[in-house]
């Protein structure tokens, strides 16, 4: 199944006519209980936002956050974590492993939850940073890369792979998940 283009589901309010559309932004989808990821956001996606009840937005993209959306987000309380990383392409894309650590750091914070990663199109550089959790969360690198191509799809990078694979998690302690099970005693 190729996804490149795809087009976000429309999720109904209800099955009246009048009724308001929540439409997700592209790329969207659940990464962990209480982190998200997708392309950026735009206005057609706020009321979709809303529903999952956002603490924090990590957005990965250098350019300044577009006013409608500050707007949004400070309506909501949402705190907005900007990670400039560019956006280049091979063979010259520098992936600042400082900032991918920086941004993970806001990730493990459960403080920061419901969070939502995004760049640009959910693809590239979201891929990274849902990568090197992946790692930190212990996932072997043929499923943590299957997770990455089912995003990037025909436009996967492999200086993208090559980074994910080289990232260095050993100066993070073991993260401990990012949910907790409750044992229920019978």
């Amino acid at each position: 199944m190729k996804l490149e283009n795809h087009e976000p589901p429309v999720c109904h309010a209800g099955e009246d006519e009048g009724d308001e559309l929540f439409v997700p932004p592209l790329n969207f989808a659940m990464v962990d209980h209480g982190v998200f990821r997708s392309g950026f956001p735009d206005t057609d996606n706020f009321d979709f936002l809303q529903t999952l009840g956002l603490r924090s937005i990590i957005c990965l993209c250098p350019e300044p956050y577009p006013q409608a959306n500050v707007e949004f987000l400070n309506a909501n309380g949402i705190r907005l974590f900007q990670f400039g990383i560019d956006g280049s392409k091979e063979p010259f894309v520098n992936i600042p492993a400082d900032m991918i650590r920086e941004a993970l750091k806001v990730v493990l914070d459960k403080r920061n939850h419901p969070l939502l990663i995004h760049c640009k199109r959910g693809k590239h550089r979201t891929g990274c940073l849902v990568g090197c959790l992946r790692k930190l969360q212990r996932w072997c690198l043929t499923s943590i890369f299957d997770e990455y191509q089912r995003f990037a799809a025909a436009k996967a990078r492999v200086s993208d792979l090559r980074f994910i694979e080289s990232f260095h998690i050993c100066s993070f302690r073991q993260p401990q998940p990012l949910f907790h099970a409750q044992r229920v005693d019978e």
